[in-house]
């Protein structure tokens, strides 16, 4: 079993930048391709960012693209996502994902999530 927490969320202006990081508790964290996804109050959840066990590739929303980047230091067990040029369309509660299978289609593992909040 893996746990999730998510630090690194707060209050920023628009076009700002923040760094969630999402630390994961256990031995086998480089077992796992880890995702970012983020619910927006009134909206589903959606999907942001993917990264492989290896980090040799990564996946974007196409909202995202250009802006955020997921990367993951295995010996720390920790999984960040870089956001930059930050909008009022990026608030959100941010959550972080491991996926056991590795092929982005479900996700086993979830975070308590981290509140970013963008203001214009």
């Amino acid at each position: 079993q893996v746990q999730l927490v998510e630090s690194g969320g707060g209050l920023v202006q628009a076009g700002g930048s923040l760094r969630l990081s999402c630390a994961a508790s256990g031995r086998t964290f480089s077992s796992y391709a880890m995702g970012w996804f983020r619910q927006a109050p009134g909206k589903e959840r959606e999907f942001v960012a993917r990264i492989r066990r290896s980090g040799g590739s990564t996946y974007y929303a196409d909202s995202v693209k250009g802006r955020f980047t997921i990367s993951r230091d295995n010996a720390k067990n920790t999984v960040y996502l870089q956001m930059n040029s930050l909008k009022p369309a990026d608030t959100a509660v941010y959550y972080c994902a491991a996926d056991a299978g590795g092929r982005g289609t479900r996700y086993d593992y979830w975070g308590q999530g981290t509140q970013v909040t963008v203001s214009s």
